[in-house]
């Protein structure tokens, strides 16, 4: 169970030895809090925790720094983000929720809101993040094209390719289908295979997994 208690200063020997420039970041701000524990620098740590790995100091920190700064959104989001980095993805849409609730239009949260939806299998609810997010921001070309993919509708049947036409059909909407077309580089499709699925079965656990794979796939694809 996690606690509230401050974390122990960083163990040195345990940092790595692969980004000595966040190694150093992360002593600064550890001196820094020590010299004033009350202070809203915790924020700054806990994410260069996250970004280290060490994600379960992350939230440890992040709750007890907002345990004295409740309002503290940038906190908050860390937190989110340190959860999510954790698999506890649940508590960390509760977080998000609770930024949302003052700050609607925070931008971020609605990114991340729409990755935390769409791993867990709820693509509707990601596809309504992804709205938000290109409608607070519209030179956000990342999530205008992840909602491209994930609301893809189909085709009139004067429109639509052979290709097509087969997605179009329930027949073909399985994880061997997605995977098939995932192995031959059409990472459109897969995806698009597997986001139907999990409209219709949230909880296919190898849907979620594979779309994640088709999507780390998509963005190496792209540079």
């Amino acid at each position: 169970m996690l606690t509230t208690e401050t974390p122990r200063p960083y163990n040195r020997l345990k940092m790595s030895v692969a980004d000595p420039a966040l190694d150093a970041a992360i002593r600064r701000h550890e001196e820094r809090l020590a010299r004033d524990p009350a202070s809203l620098a915790f924020a700054q740590l806990a994410d260069l925790y996250r970004k280290a790995g060490r994600t379960r100091e992350a939230v440890t920190l992040c709750r007890h720094g907002l345990a004295r700064h409740p309002h503290y959104t940038t906190a908050r989001l860390i937190l989110a983000k340190a959860l999510a980095g954790e698999g506890a993805l649940d508590q960390a849409l509760g977080e998000i929720g609770l930024i949302l609730a003052t700050s609607p239009k925070d931008v971020q949260c609605h990114r991340l809101a729409a990755e935390i939806h769409r791993r867990l299998g709820h693509i509707d609810q990601s596809v309504t993040h992804l709205e938000a997010a290109v409608r607070l921001d519209p030179g956000d070309r990342e999530s205008r094209s992840l909602l491209g993919l994930l609301r893809a509708t189909t085709p009139s049947a004067g429109e639509a390719s052979g290709l097509e036409r087969v997605l179009a059909d329930d027949t073909f909407a399985t994880l061997a289908f997605g995977t098939l077309a995932l192995e031959q580089g059409c990472v459109e499709e897969a995806a698009q295979t597997f986001t139907r699925i999990l409209r219709k079965d949230p909880d296919n656990h190898a849907a979620r997994e594979r779309l994640e794979t088709t999507l780390r796939a998509r963005a190496r694809r792209k540079g």
